[in-house]
């Protein structure tokens, strides 16, 4: 029987999961065994030789050690009328207020939040900022799910440290994502010259070793559709980029975003028909807001995930999804998120919410991202994965869980602003009974490759993001923890 591409690189990934364990269940058997070993040394070094341990706590120590070892811890052209702001002439997001009604422009639009749309200027040489070409170093793949999952170190394997129930390497689902992917504009002209693999050449490591890869798709993808009126950034994507999107490592995508329907509802039944033909895996949007607020549920390692989509831009409130029209998961009004949250904690062990929100190039999170957040893990979220605003925000432990405010641009046009052009990988180890634990890798993107970022450079986005967490720190080795 011929397998689809996306079932190939699924059974791959299953493939290369099912040899990291036993793996990792080989290096625990020598770990245990150097143990005993040096239980037995201990012992033989008694005091006249008289067999008792000269230091009965260093043997035990050395035992116990060796078994906690084993565990896993835009540039936007000109041609393309890609300038400075999103959401020009009303079509603005905003945050100042309610949730539009149909056909009426959002809130906030003439000014309020005019930043919360905007998708930045550009540069037409296409330089993503200065910062390292260099591919992982140290180590094989296989290397980075024994232990603690380093920054630079070439393993993406499961952070080490994990909470209660949260697990670790085989007992977990090891999750990964990335922020935005822009598959359009200069990212497409990128594709064309260099091969549609381009923009992961660099990254690809780290998203193939995890159990499921998701991303924010923020581009429709379509052969067809009419531009949306008065919106200064409207994309539009070849399906012959979703082959190479597969190989990369990513399984699931997002496409609860502002840049969705830039070809209109014909563009996103295209993307969903598109993303189903290749066997992608999408949430946020649907043909109606029952099929945009429902989950997709993958299973890791025995545990089942489940992934919703949610967006707090819509540049108009015809992009929202209706009981009869296609359209948006949108989180305005979070009552219908949080009824979708709380069904899916009844189908599944984690829940992981990918949410489009916050205000473009700002640090820190926003009012808005915060009271969010916390209303989606009280009603039941284990992990939230924030987008939209195009540079990292910090990490905030809340109530034993997770909030990613912002993973930033992953593949996207170049923008002024250097800080876009800082992005990474967020490693989640997540348990049945949905504890998780995170590591970030951080990369930079050159010309819309995003690669990993080594010494001192590595250390300075580690630490910017630490400063910018809320009760959470990020530590040397890119291990979130939380703190009071």
């Amino acid at each position: 029987m011929v397998m689809s591409r996306s079932e190939s690189h699924q059974r791959r990934k299953r493939e290369r999961s099912k040899r990291l364990r036993r793996l990792a269940v080989v290096n625990f058997v020598l770990l245990l065994a150097v143990g005993a070993l040096a239980v037995v040394y201990a012992l033989q070094r008694g005091d006249g030789g008289s067999g008792t341990p000269d230091k009965p706590d260093a043997a035990a120590n050395a035992n116990g050690g060796s078994a906690d070892a084993g565990k896993g811890a835009g540039d936007a052209p000109a041609a393309n009328g890609e300038g400075s702001q999103d959401g020009q002439s009303g079509q603005q997001a905003g945050d100042a207020g309610g949730t539009p009604s149909a056909g009426q422009a959002q809130d906030g639009a003439g000014g309020a939040d005019a930043a919360n749309g905007g998708e930045g200027g550009g540069n037409a040489a296409g330089g993503d900022g200065p910062g390292s070409g260099g591919k992982p170093d140290g180590g094989s793949p296989a290397d980075g799910a024994a232990g603690t999952a380093a920054p630079g170190s070439g393993g993406s394997g499961a952070p080490a440290e994990a909470g209660v129930g949260a697990g670790s390497g085989a007992d977990a689902a090891n999750l990964s994502f990335t922020g935005d992917i822009l598959l359009a504009a200069s990212v497409e002209k990128l594709m064309l010259k260099n091969g549609y693999g381009y923009p992961y050449a660099k990254a690809r490591n780290y998203l193939q070793l995890s159990d499921i890869t998701a991303a924010n798709l923020e581009t429709p993808v379509t052969l067809r559709g009419t531009p949306a009126p008065n919106k200064q950034y409207v994309y539009k994507a070849s399906p012959d980029a979703l082959p190479a999107l597969i190989d990369s490592g990513v399984d699931l995508v997002n496409l609860a975003n502002n840049h969705t329907l830039d070809q209109g509802e014909v563009g996103l039944l295209d993307t969903i028909g598109y993303l189903n033909k290749v066997k992608l895996p999408n949430v946020g949007a649907g043909r109606n807001d029952a099929e945009a607020f429902k989950p997709v549920i993958k299973e890791a390692n025995g545990i089942r995930v489940a992934y919703l989509g949610l967006t707090r831009v819509v540049p108009v409130g015809s992009w929202k999804a209706g009981p009869n029209h296609p359209g948006l998961a949108e989180s305005y009004d979070p009552s219908r998120a949080v009824a979708a949250i709380k069904k899916a904690k009844a189908e599944a062990d984690v829940v992981v919410v990918m949410v489009h929100w916050g205000t473009e190039l700002a640090d820190l999170p926003n009012a808005d991202q915060k009271r969010l957040g916390h209303a989606y893990i009280d009603a039941g979220a284990d992990l939230v994965v924030g987008s939209h605003p195009h540079v990292l925000q910090g990490f905030e432990s809340y109530k034993g869980k997770w909030i990613a405010y912002s993973l930033g641009n992953f593949v996207f046009s170049g923008m002024p602003d250097k800080r876009t052009a800082d992005t990474g990988v967020l490693d989640a180890a997540c348990g049945a009974g949905g504890a998780c634990s995170l590591a970030f890798h951080p990369m930079r993107a050159v010309q819309s490759q995003p690669a990993p970022l080594e010494g001192e450079e590595a250390a300075a986005l580690l630490k910017r993001l630490a400063g910018i967490s809320v009760h959470a720190t990020v530590d040397a080795n890119g291990l979130i923890h939380a703190k009071e």
